[in-house]
């Protein structure tokens, strides 16, 4: 997949494509909401109580999934299991009773804006005045992570040098997601760079490409950029093949989401899991079994009586009544594209993610939103809507947001809680970068520094002292 730089064409959205987009960044509990909202308001849509399968449409007579959509593939045995499940034959399948369903309480997930992310990473490193200028700074991102105003008129706002100001952006541009803060998507895609060269080689043409050649390479002009390098076409095609696959020009949109949207949700957020996955006849060495929570059941559909009536329906009623039939038949057709874009994102994340399901964090396979969309070819903002808000129940019971999936240093990170936990005494984040590029990770100092703050994690010196005051 190319890299999307440039300036973005905004496409008028259809009315099918905004709706299902909106239900598609729904949690189940929501969509729940959702589908009960439109069943009280338009009288042309009835939950029907006959329970057919969500996938394949075939009445089911007994409860449960259905068991054509469960069985295990013949063609592919060990392939993951996933369909769309009911959420009363959720909780059956997975529990005894209704007393052994779970409290809500037992489900708390806290979401945390980009700009709090971010202020948590970099804190240790400033002094008390500066936190209060970096939060103020992080406070004028847009939706891509990009900052909304300068640095002179930050230090006219807060009295202070551009210097300082300056520092405190480099700061929040080198911490996770990598680029967020910048002015533009060429800067993000510079800073990106930079940190990527810490830990590995990058083609010496990449940064002329982007300093020199953003407006052709947006484009996929590679031959105008070839000649205006002085190099070949298939050298520049190698070289934007780079850029596409490991730098974002969008750093906040495609590793966080959209950053209102996580900025607007409430901090205290109770709901059960959305999806959950587990082993067939919970035995491990089966495949996974993945089922994904359609939050009602029945069958939602057009009432007939409803759609009879509508013939019979006088002047004045009728335009009325056709508004309402339509909004109906589009909410249906919407339901069953959100089911169908789940059931496609779920199938191959699983793929990808199958030992990180297994095994655990040091498995977790690197994969970004936006190569998962190229592989799926659907926007990026599709995958970003899925995954948003969204909580997976694993096979050990423990419960995860899906954004999980797609951390690319959650097994870095838990290397690294490894190592501190086994040192024999503190070690400085120059020999735990050292150790951890022998465990296969080679990441810089300034990294260890980062990963270590985001896993609670003190410096050396703190951790000397704490264990001096413990013995």
């Amino acid at each position: 997949m190319e890299p999307r730089i440039g300036q973005r064409t905004h496409i008028a959205p259809t009315a099918h494509l905004a709706q299902t987009m909106t239900l598609l960044s729904l949690t189940a509990d929501e969509l729940r909401q959702q589908v009960e909202s439109e069943l009280a308001s338009n009288p042309a849509l009835e939950l029907c109580e006959e329970r057919r399968c969500p996938m394949c449409g075939r009445v089911l007579t007994t409860r449960g999934p259905c068991p054509a959509c469960t069985a295990p593939k013949i063609a592919e045995p060990e392939a993951p299991i996933v369909f769309i499940s009911p959420r009363e034959d959720f909780y059956t399948s997975h529990r005894e009773s209704r007393e052994d369903m779970p409290d809500e309480d037992d489900y708390t997930t806290a979401a945390e804006d980009l700009p709090t992310y971010v202020l948590r990473q970099i804190a240790p490193e400033l002094e008390p005045p500066d936190r209060k200028l970096a939060a103020f700074i992080l406070t004028h991102l847009d939706e891509d992570g990009f900052l909304t105003t300068t640095t002179m008129e930050i230090c006219r706002y807060q009295h202070v040098p551009p210097s300082q100001v300056q520092k405190i952006i480099r700061l929040i541009q080198h911490a996770d997601p990598v680029g967020v803060g910048s002015a533009s998507p060429q800067e993000a895609l510079l800073v990106q760079l930079e940190v990527l060269a810490e830990t590995r080689p990058v083609p010496p043409l990449a940064q002329a490409i982007i300093c020199d050649g953003m407006d052709l390479l947006s484009r996929r002009q590679f031959s105008d950029l070839a000649h205006l390098l002085h190099t070949s076409l298939h050298h520049v095609q190698e070289v934007a093949r780079f850029i596409s696959e490991n730098l974002n020009p969008f750093p906040a949109r495609s590793h966080w989401g959209d950053v209102r949207e996580a900025a607007e949700t409430n901090a205290n957020v109770y709901h059960q899991p959305d999806i959950i996955i587990s082993y067939l006849n919970d035995r491990p060495e089966n495949p996974l079994v993945v089922e994904i929570i359609m939050p009602i059941s029945g069958t939602l559909r057009i009432n007939p009586l409803f759609r009879q009536a509508i013939r019979e329906a006088n002047t004045e009623k009728l335009e009325d009544w056709k508004a309402d039939l339509d909004r109906a038949s589009l909410f249906v057709k919407c339901i069953q594209q959100r089911n169908h874009t789940m059931l496609r994102l779920m199938e191959r994340l699983v793929n990808i993610q199958e030992e990180f399901i297994r095994y655990g964090e040091t498995c977790l396979k690197s994969i970004t939103r936006a190569q998962l969309s190229g592989e799926l070819e659907v926007p990026e903002s599709t995958i970003s809507r899925a995954v948003s808000s969204k909580t997976i129940e694993l096979p050990s019971g423990r419960i995860v947001p899906m954004s999980m999936f797609f951390d690319r240093s959650l097994n870095a990170r838990t290397v690294l809680r490894q190592i501190i936990d086994n040192e024999s005494h503190p070690l400085s984040d120059t020999e735990l970068a050292g150790l951890l590029s022998q465990e296969g990770y080679p990441v810089a100092r300034r990294t260890v520094a980062k990963y270590r703050t985001m896993e609670g994690i003190l410096p050396a010196h703190l951790r000397r002292s704490q264990a001096a005051r413990t013995i």
